[in-house]
């Protein structure tokens, strides 16, 4: 999807967990977990102005567009990376 989502980001920073800020924004965590996966198809603007009075932040700051190519390549990467691993683990055992 080109929409990221960084509120696990804005989380850390505030170091507040997800059910704090599910109870601070009156919604549930479970719903809060789809927003910050970025499985949401939408999210109000009322929900969205409530994450940003929470987290003292701006929208930009929760939600960022990437091309579909950032995405494939952050993908492409992700999977050199286990690779990696996975050799680094292979050659301690031999």
């Amino acid at each position: 999807m080109p929409i990221a989502v960084d509120i696990d980001v804005m989380l850390a920073r505030r170091k507040m967990s997800v059910g704090e800020l599910a109870d601070r924004i009156g919604i549930t965590p479970a719903n809060l977990a789809v927003l910050k996966n970025g499985r949401a198809k939408a999210v109000r603007f009322s929900t969205l102005a409530a994450l940003c009075e929470v987290l003292d932040c701006q929208p930009g700051d929760l939600l960022r567009w990437e091309t579909d190519d950032a995405e494939a390549a952050e993908a492409a990467d992700e999977v050199d990376k286990a690779d990696g691993a996975d050799r680094a683990e292979q050659t301690q055992g031999d």
